[in-house]
């Protein structure tokens, strides 16, 4: 089987593999680098996710590139605007031609004699190909793309109606005239539901407990005011405002309630729907904020297009579903919008030397590497802003960390956690699908560089800035026998 070499290999065209082969193109045009893609086009979530209503759930101002601004005035964009923004960003700078399509990566192999990882791929015509390279980076997200995740919900299977989850929505479902339930809470239910009462859907959203829902302008009416290059205030305040909240959360929760209550109010008259429907048990930040534009549930619900119902399942009827409390709702179509499957890299098997690299027993570095494991990044977003604030981050500091590299002559940077402090779960949300994840997905310390921060000012300045040999063991040379670290830098400042 011929071996293809790169100097970089890119997993991944969604929002982090262009970012990331942007800034490779841009701060090491001498490096040879690809992008393998396991589906057939561009765009990652936004080509997979094709449910009705499908848009972001953060301002398109942080969503979008650096490199390449949010022109558009809409400030929540709907899924095919970003879809197509994204291959416009990747077909305007030649990163398309760099993507090979229907390549799924199922093993990543790294050899400290040869100093490379040698990279299985499986094609989509039932091959299979090899690559090696020096880098590996993971642009993959960190759920599952085949299935998300769905409960065994008791007698599902004598409902006569369609049953669905939002991940794998059929493009020949139409729902105008039909009683829907929306079984969920968080993002893509709120999502689903005026979209589907707008498409001629009686919905009812049902939920066994709330969540904190926040409406916001679907436009930002500065972009109309201010100049094109003013876009990057735009992007700044956007990042200044988000943050400011969630240190409010973090630190005056009571507060941070009181905020969300009074938006609240002025989208639901009955407090008592409030009381029942939208006042959750958990602080808010201790799961991702919903986001509902121009407040087009609440319109769907004033309408009487829309319920939302706090219950919990008892079990599926033919016609619908009973409720715990004795209710019955009728139901045509069920749309499980219960959550993902989370994983790292796609999947795929990990070996160092031989040895099987389990990421959850990892702990994460900068934001970006894992502990243990030589010359490979992964792409984990915030949870509290947009993706593509971190994803950039991400791609800047491997781009630092390999001109760090060249200019010592080393051949590989591994990060290594001594393990005086106990290591934490990554993602500080107490949301079903992370808890169900906690041990697959890497871990983080107390400190820098070993936590992720959620503030991408701070990671900013500790990206361009930190310091670059600080926890992380360097090798100049390929080993012939056993690694010989030649450089282990002592402990700087963050």
């Amino acid at each position: 089987m011929p071996v293809e070499h790169l100097d970089v290999l890119v997993v991944g065209a969604g929002i982090s593999g262009i970012d990331a082969a942007y800034r490779l193109q841009t701060e090491h045009p001498q490096r040879t680098y690809a992008i393998l893609e396991a589906r057939d086009s561009i765009g990652g979530t936004w080509d997979l996710f094709r449910f009705p209503g499908i848009r972001s759930d953060s301002d398109m101002f942080t969503l979008g590139f650096p490199f390449r601004p949010w022109r558009a005035a809409a400030a929540i964009a709907d899924g095919e605007s970003i879809l197509r923004y994204l291959r416009d960003t990747a077909a305007e700078f030649g990163i398309d031609r760099r993507i090979r399509f229907g390549r799924r990566v199922t093993a990543a192999a790294w050899s400290s004699q040869e100093q490379r990882w040698t990279v299985e791929v499986q094609v989509e015509d039932g091959t299979t190909e090899r690559y090696t390279c020096g880098f590996l980076f993971l642009g993959t997200g960190y759920y599952r793309y085949d299935r998300g995740y769905s409960p065994d919900f008791p007698g599902s299977d004598a409902f006569q109606g369609t049953v669905v989850h939002p991940q794998h929505w059929p493009e020949d479902l139409d729902c105008a005239g039909k009683r829907v339930v929306v079984i969920g809470s968080g993002a893509t239910a709120v999502t689903l539901v005026p979209a589907l009462a707008a498409r001629g859907a009686q919905v009812t959203m049902l939920q066994r407990s709330p969540s904190y829902v926040v409406a916001l302008p679907g436009t930002d009416r500065l972009v109309d005011r201010l100049p094109r290059w003013a876009h990057r205030l735009i992007r700044w305040k956007n990042v200044l405002v988000t943050s400011a909240f969630y240190q409010v959360a973090q630190r005056a929760p009571a507060v941070a309630k009181r905020m969300l209550r009074a938006g609240l109010e002025r989208q639901i008259p009955d407090r008592e729907i409030i009381d029942r429907d939208f006042t959750p048990r958990y602080q808010p930040w201790d799961q991702r904020l919903c986001v509902v534009p121009d407040g087009d549930m609440f319109r769907a619900m004033r309408a009487g297009r829309a319920e939302v119902v706090t219950d919990t399942i008892d079990n599926f009827t033919e016609d619908g579903i009973r409720l715990a409390s004795g209710r019955e709702l009728p139901a045509d179509v069920v749309v499980t919008a219960t959550g993902l499957q989370l994983q790292v890299g796609g999947g795929m098997r990990i070996t160092v030397d031989g040895t099987d690299v389990d990421p959850g027993k990892t702990v994460i570095y900068r934001g970006c590497l894992l502990s243990g494991v030589p010359n490979l990044a992964i792409c984990i977003g915030y949870v509290n802003a947009s993706w593509t604030l971190r994803a950039d981050l991400t791609a800047r500091y491997v781009c630092r960390l390999l001109s760090h590299m060249d200019a010592h002559g080393y051949r590989s940077a591994t990060p290594e956690f001594d393990g005086a402090v106990a290591a934490r779960p990554l993602l500080a949300l107490t949301s079903g699908y992370v808890q169900r994840a906690a041990d697959v997905l890497p871990k983080q310390g107390k400190a820098a560089p070993w936590v992720l921060r959620q503030s991408y000012p701070i990671d900013m300045l500790t990206t361009r800035f930190g310091d670059v040999g600080r926890d992380m063991v360097f090798t100049a040379r390929p080993m012939r026998r056993s690694p010989v670290a030649v450089d282990a830098a002592a402990p700087g400042p963050n």
